[in-house]
């Protein structure tokens, strides 16, 4: 069940590099073609499949990333503007309940993220070392979290999600 959860593996951040900065950016920045490349064949059944069992809908994990990357480039600007802000938390578990995130099509959330993925590229590929150390304050873990450790952690969160959606057409052949 792990692996069906967490298919790479917990998040952990473990310090940043200018090299993994350029990476992980890099990253962000491929990552709607992957996802768009890894579910624009999939048939409206395919899509309403949960990626595992009691897990949400391949349709919903689409609609959640686009609704995390929304709220990702927020928290950048957020850091970046103001002083240590506290960020709002967003109950993603009842956001994927709602309609635009059940029984919508696709291809608005792959619009938005291809649009939100540029523009958080072009924000962080303009960033200093020094803005990486820049935090904001995450209520709902009720600690500090710095943007470098964010950086991170919105790429483990893309690919994460990538992951569930192939492990999910692997294992069910399609």
């Amino acid at each position: 069940m792990e692996n069906l959860t967490y298919p790479i593996g917990r998040f952990v951040f473990e310090g940043m590099t200018a090299v993994q900065k350029q990476e992980w950016i890099q990253l962000i920045e491929q990552y709607p073609e992957k996802l768009k490349a890894l579910v624009g064949d999939l048939t409206e059944e395919q899509l309403n499949t949960p990626y595992r069992a009691g897990g949400w809908t391949i349709r919903q994990v689409v609609h959640h990333v686009a609704d995390f990357s929304i709220n990702a480039l927020i928290r950048f600007k957020l850091a970046l503007t103001e002083n240590n802000p506290t960020i709002k938390p967003f109950l993603e578990d009842r956001w994927a309940l709602l309609s635009d995130t059940k029984d919508m099509p696709i291809e608005a959330s792959l619009a938005i993220l291809q649009g939100t993925c540029a523009r958080m590229t072009t924000l962080l590929n303009s960033m200093s070392m020094a803005e990486f150390e820049r935090q904001f304050y995450h209520p709902e873990k009720g600690s500090q979290m710095s943007l470098k450790q964010f950086l991170s952690f919105t790429r483990w969160h893309a690919y994460h999600h990538l992951a569930h959606i192939q492990h999910a057409k692997d294992r069910l052949n399609w």
